[in-house]
């Protein structure tokens, strides 16, 4: 099987490409990426990318043309390619809907294009939500995004359901809930934890730091898209599925956690909460287990401990980042907000 995997350099894509490259050793995998600040080639390891069966290719995913081609000489797409970080969406937000919904765009073209192709697995999030009406969230929640990132992702998500139904292009939609492990860019909230409680500084936490995210360990992740991309066809194409835990941790208990786990001398400091914070996060993952039998395996106190683990052994990977925690950005009234 040739698979082309979009985003591949990020963070849940490059722990997706190496997952599927250990399992499956007679697959071909092609990944493209951007390179943007948080793709970075350093997540391959070294034999992985002296290996014939993997090809890079940096481009952007709004390149219709390079997209067609790939696409064109691949079995299954998974496409991961996009800009994910909510707050920077807030001040920054047209990127997000040109890589994102236009991103999305080329591909779900290039795929109605290729008749030959088996299956495209279009990760999606679980922002597209909002904050929960019910719990356990299921997929026929409605879609309320608070934040132009998640709206985006929101657009991205129903044009690939249209695609399905226009086209009958062979789909499947797949929204993760909050992932975090090994070689996340520290813009995200738990390895930024991490690393200033290495460094025994404060940790900077969001309103009183109530909300509550369902969070899931990335290989519990590249497990249930493992599963999707191999399923017989009826079970999951044209269909949305969850990925999460079932199970919700607010911020503040993930931060003393943290500090707990590393024993680490640093205080939580809170500041004001950021704008279009969703308030709840949990998954119901019914939907994947009936289909596929999928289920998550790691705890959130395993999945930690195996995070700090990797960024204590990996500190000339992260600490190339740190400069990034100290840039500002400007909001509707010109104030510097450091994320």
């Amino acid at each position: 099987m040739r698979v082309l995997v979009t985003g591949g350099a990020g963070f849940i894509g490059s722990n997706f490409v190496e997952y599927l490259w250990k399992r499956y050793p007679h697959y071909k995998i092609v990944v493209l990426d951007a390179l943007t600040y948080a793709g970075n080639p350093d997540n391959f390891p070294q034999s992985l990318k002296n290996s014939d069966r993997f090809t890079f290719w940096q481009g952007d995913v709004r390149d219709h043309a390079l997209v067609q081609d790939l696409v064109s000489r691949a079995d299954v797409v998974v496409h991961f390619a996009a800009e994910t970080h909510v707050a920077r969406s807030i001040f920054d937000d047209r990127k997000f809907y040109e890589t994102d919904v236009l991103g999305t765009h080329a591909v779900a073209s290039a795929v109605m294009r290729s008749p030959h192709l088996d299956r495209f697995i279009h990760i999606s999030t679980s922002e597209v939500y909002g904050s929960a009406r019910r719990v356990p969230m299921d997929e026929a929640h409605p879609l309320e995004p608070t934040t132009p990132y998640a709206s985006a992702k929101c657009g991205a998500d129903r044009l690939v359901y249209s695609y399905h139904i226009t086209y009958g292009i062979p789909s499947v939609i797949v929204r993760p809930f909050n992932n975090y492990g090994p070689r996340q860019h520290l813009e995200k909230v738990i390895p930024r934890f991490i690393v200033k409680a290495l460094q025994k500084e404060e940790l900077i936490v969001h309103g009183r730091g109530e909300h509550t995210r369902d969070w899931i360990y990335v290989t519990d992740t590249c497990k249930a898209i493992d599963l999707l991309l191999h399923a017989p066809k009826d079970k999951v194409v044209g269909k949305v599925f969850n990925v999460g835990t079932g199970r919700e941790t607010s911020v503040i208990e993930i931060a003393r956690l943290l500090l707990e786990l590393i024993d680490s001398p640093s205080g939580i400091t809170l500041v004001k909460d950021r704008p279009g914070q969703v308030s709840r996060h949990r998954a119901s993952y019914q939907a994947i287990e009936s289909a596929v039998g999928w289920r998550p395996q790691v705890s959130i106190e395993e999945g930690l401990k195996e995070t700090i683990e990797w960024y204590k052994g990996h500190g000339d990977w992260w600490k190339k980042l740190l400069w990034m925690l100290k840039v500002p950005f400007r909001n509707e009234k010109g104030e510097a907000i450091w994320l």
